[in-house]
């Protein structure tokens, strides 16, 4: 078959036709940057609301980078106002570490809102391995009760050492390692998982709180968070 060649391009389009081109289309990405960031910033800052941060917000800032790359032409920068009248400072320079646990957690909310929204498809699971990391207290609690309200939804995965968060499950499973006795160069370790409820739950739940699953502060301790994450879903 005689081979056939691509049409000539038309006069005039040679280099100032495709740097014409790309900032065409670089100015149409970056439109389209800038009303997804003002969207991502209001979601996430009504998400912090939600988790002990009720005066911080956070702030997505679109500039122009210094040339075009295979992503467009802009810069974009995450930012977080810590409280009302703090700057806003750059994520990796300006947060704690229980800021970042929660605003990466109120980010990934707000993208899984969006997303089963916006399709009216339940996104299958989410998997949050120590999300609460650097957190606790009434903001560890805030954020098992944010992460149930998700499960209401989709199924979700919470690997956490708070008894905080773990209380708001619906199920909870314990993972346990245990080597063989001898040669530790020969030993096996065994990874088990099991499901803990009633009693046992309890226990756990207080072994997590301070460590001694007998102490009876810690079990009264345990009950009530079973109980008022029941009653605060």
């Amino acid at each position: 078959a005689p081979r056939t060649r691509a049409p000539p391009e038309p006069r005039g389009r040679g280099a100032g036709y495709k740097s014409q081109e790309r900032a065409r289309r670089g100015t149409a990405i970056t439109a389209s940057r800038e009303r997804a960031a003002a969207e991502l910033a209001a979601a996430v800052t009504d998400e912090l609301r939600g988790l002990a941060m009720g005066g911080a917000s956070l702030v997505v800032d679109v500039e122009r980078a210094e040339g075009p790359g295979p992503w467009g032409v802009d810069a974009v920068t995450f930012s977080l106002v810590a409280h009302a009248g703090a700057p806003a400072r750059p994520l990796g320079k300006g947060a704690s570490g229980g800021e970042l646990s929660r605003v990466m957690l109120a980010i990934e909310v707000a993208l899984a809102t969006a997303a089963v929204d916006g399709t009216g498809q339940v996104l299958p699971t989410f998997v949050f391995d120590e999300v609460d990391a650097g957190v606790g207290g009434k903001a560890a609690v805030e954020v098992g009760r944010r992460l149930a309200s998700l499960a209401r939804r989709t199924q979700v995965v919470v690997v956490t050492h708070l008894a905080q968060v773990a209380a708001f499950a619906d199920v909870q499973l314990v993972v346990t390692k245990a080597s063989g006795e001898g040669d530790p160069s020969t030993a096996v370790t065994v990874t088990g998982v099991r499901e803990v409820t009633g009693e046992e739950r309890v226990r756990e739940l207080a072994r997590m709180l301070s460590g001694q699953e007998d102490s009876d502060a810690a079990r009264r301790h345990a009950v009530e968070l079973l109980e008022s994450s029941v009653v605060g879903r």
